[in-house]
């Protein structure tokens, strides 16, 4: 679907399709991942997952069976610890708890000290304890990165470690996405050719999420963003794109 002249209507539904509807506070309880499952099913258009902390996992997945929305979890969240064993050992967990996909944090403060190989051991530790069919978005902490370069070279270990989806931000530092990072990220996808791409953190107006999605299908081309290639993380939206996208054409 082209984005060029759409309905804002097929816009929302698009956008509810691509996003990965998410609660990761520290007090989040069993009933308030029930409600969010609840309301993830009842939306005008299914999101591609629900996004939790780990201890949620088997709460969301039997709230969500039979349904297509994919269990999503994090490791080593939030704070990108350089450590490949805890990762190891949290990735086995989450996925012995039923999750399907993993977003973990890239050991940034490791790249930033120029320990590049750190940031590859802790992601391709995520990789090998990922079974097959799961999916890893790797979060790059982009606005603690800040320049481009080590931006580039932050999607350069990713791609390299084989992960499905290069992730902007945790959500949980001043700064989180950007459009200038995104340009960046989705350049080196673009590059590549070997991994998707998902924007999140901060994410608060349907014209910035809007933005996003025109970023990766010009370098990508129309069509590109579905499920398998493009997510949004903006659960702020939820709300609003749930109401237009059940309003008439």
């Amino acid at each position: 679907m082209s984005i060029d002249n759409p309905s804002p209507r097929s816009v929302a539904m698009r956008l509810l399709s691509l996003l990965d509807l998410t609660s990761l506070g520290e007090n989040d309880t069993p009933t308030q991942i029930e409600a969010l499952c609840t309301s993830a099913m009842a939306a005008p258009c299914l999101p591609a997952a629900v996004c939790i902390y780990p201890e949620h996992v088997t709460t969301a997945r039997r709230c969500l069976r039979g349904t297509t929305v994919k269990v999503a979890t994090v490791v080593n969240f939030p704070d990108g610890a350089g450590d490949p064993v805890r990762v190891e050992r949290e990735t086995r967990r989450a996925l012995a708890a039923g999750a399907d996909e993993i977003d973990l944090v890239l050991p940034y403060r490791c790249l930033l000290d120029g320990d590049v190989e750190c940031a590859h051991t802790v992601v391709r530790s995520c990789r090998a304890a990922c079974t097959e069919g799961v999916v890893l978005k790797l979060i790059l902490e982009t606005g603690v990165l800040a320049t481009p370069e080590r931006i580039r070279a932050a999607c350069a270990i990713g791609i390299g470690e084989g992960v499905d989806f290069l992730k902007t931000s945790t959500g949980k530092v001043p700064v989180n996405a950007t459009h200038e990072a995104a340009a960046v990220m989705l350049d080196a996808i673009a590059a590549s050719g070997g991994c998707g791409f998902k924007a999140a953190g901060g994410i608060r107006t349907l014209a910035d999420a809007t933005t996003y999605l025109q970023l990766a299908e010009a370098r990508m081309g129309a069509g590109w963003s579905d499920p398998a290639h493009f997510r949004l993380g903006a659960s702020a939206l939820f709300g609003e794109l749930c109401a237009i996208a059940a309003s008439a054409t």
